[in-house]
């Protein structure tokens, strides 16, 4: 179970002198939340950019701080230094993403997924960001909830909670009561949350500039744009509603998979009502000290409900993060937000059954469905070391669905090598793709860094056959 916020300050050592050395880690928690959560959104580019430099300012002078005071320090203290560093970098990165928000918050919830590519306090710290990100104060959302549902949200509602159990990236969420007596949760987007993501590519776009006399450069703009098209789509709750509605079609009762009703009479583009889960997230869950069997369970849902969607709607659930899965006490897997999915269009569906094809087929087969999923230049294509590298991460997302039975995800030395390979790849600048990958890969990491952390045993190879025979009907 990943730390709350108060247990990562109250490792936070003081040092004498330190500003806040009278305080108490619970003050500096309050501190931190009460001025966050007052705190409107920054959604002009200047400011937002001027906010990330000065973060990044801070955290490179503690690493400095740390590199002056442990010239002087013995092997043990260092390594205490170096830890201390790491957390109190982590808390003002935390910080910093909770009041910037956006597609900001977004890249440290996607890092907070993969371990080992930052330092353990970093992630401990980011993974806080799908759970406990401080809500914003709903004086700042009242009017936005007036406008958008034509009423005082007390009014509109039987009851209304004011105070946020949820806060994420773009939004948070709210309880409530509808008039019929049906418990709901409403999800309010931050007023101008989607000019922040305007500003945040503009600044990004300023950036990459150095990267236009790249040779990929064609290809990278066209990554840029999707990327930019698909984050702007997550501000419209229309749209999150619609699919959501598919969703909930796809899953019976036998499948034991629960997506919540969406209430169209009080939701709008910003303001999105549904069904409330009263459940777990994986931490809480965890730490009820589950049996094998009932991870196994679980992380067969997720894999069913992800197979399900990409097999019968060539939708793809693009953000499996652990605070959108609610495990319900009857043993029913909740999926949440759906903000995140991105739907293939004819070329790319015929690439992706190209793969399929390609799983169980001759390694000239596999090297054409790589080839073509890299976008390759006509010179690239004769890069070998290239080739051969990208075809060592295809092998590695298909081992699971390769293996006859039940692959261990539990094995962390699999998870540990894909992470090693896609660090390598970006490394050496293997960054040409068609777009769509992207999200596919977001979802591929994204389900395995859940699998392993529930140590599910899941037949991928079984639940996969099933899925694309009924999809061909």
């Amino acid at each position: 179970m990943p730390p709350t916020i108060a247990e990562l300050v109250d490792a936070l050592p003081h040092d004498e002198g330190d500003e806040h050395e009278d305080q108490s880690p619970q003050q500096l928690l309050r501190e931190l939340v009460s001025t966050l959560s007052t705190r409107p959104v920054p959604t002009g580019r200047l400011s937002r950019l001027w906010s990330l430099g000065t973060l990044q300012a801070k955290i490179a002078a503690g690493y400095l701080a740390y590199w002056v005071r442990s010239s002087y320090a013995g092997a043990d203290e260092s390594e205490r230094l170096l830890n201390e560093t790491h957390l109190k970098a982590a808390l003002g990165l935390l910080g910093g993403m909770t009041y910037l928000r956006g597609a900001v918050m977004k890249v440290g919830q996607m890092l907070a997924s993969y371990p080992d590519i930052l330092p353990a306090q970093f992630i401990e710290a980011l993974e806080t960001l799908h759970f406990e990100a401080p809500p914003m104060h709903f004086s700042l959302l009242r009017e936005l909830v007036e406008r958008e549902l034509g009423g005082d949200p007390e009014d509109v509602f039987d009851e209304f909670e004011t105070t946020a159990f949820a806060a994420a990236s773009l939004g948070q969420v709210h309880r409530a009561r509808l008039k019929s007596g049906q418990p709901v949760a409403v999800k309010i987007q931050y007023p101008g949350i989607a000019r922040t993501i305007r500003s945040d590519f503009r600044n990004l776009s300023a950036l990459l500039l150095p990267m236009r006399l790249s040779g990929d450069w064609d290809n990278l703009k066209e990554q840029f744009e999707e990327m930019r098209r698909v984050l702007e789509l997550e501000t419209d709750y229309e749209q999150e509603a619609r699919f959501m509605r598919t969703a909930r079609s796809a899953f019976g009762e036998d499948d034991e998979i629960v997506v919540p009703r969406v209430y169209d009479e009080y939701s709008t583009r910003r303001v999105l009502t549904m069904d409330y889960l009263d459940g777990l997230h994986v931490g809480d869950f965890l730490a009820t000290g589950p049996t094998r069997e009932r991870c196994d369970r679980h992380g067969s849902q997720i894999a069913l409900a992800t197979l399900r969607l990409y097999y019968r709607f060539r939708l793809t659930y693009a953000d499996p993060n652990p605070g959108n899965f609610i495990f319900l006490p009857d043993g029913r897997l909740g999926l949440i937000d759906f903000g995140c999915c991105r739907v293939l269009n004819d070329e790319e569906w015929a690439w992706s059954r190209q793969c399929d094809d390609a799983i169980d087929a001759g390694p000239q087969e596999r090297r054409e469905a790589v080839i073509r999923g890299a976008a390759l230049t006509e010179a690239q294509r004769s890069d070998t070391d290239r080739i051969e590298h990208l075809e060592r991460i295809s092998d590695w997302l298909w081992e699971p669905f390769r293996t006859s039975g039940p692959f261990d995800f539990q094995d962390e030395t699999y998870l540990k090598r894909g992470i090693e390979l896609i660090t390598e790849a970006m490394r050496r600048r293997y960054v040409r793709s068609m777009p769509v990958l992207n999200w596919l890969l977001r979802l591929f990491f994204g389900f395995r860094s859940l699998a392993y952390r529930l140590g599910a045993r899941i037949d991928m190879r079984a639940l996969y056959e099933q899925e694309v025979r009924q999809a061909k009907g």
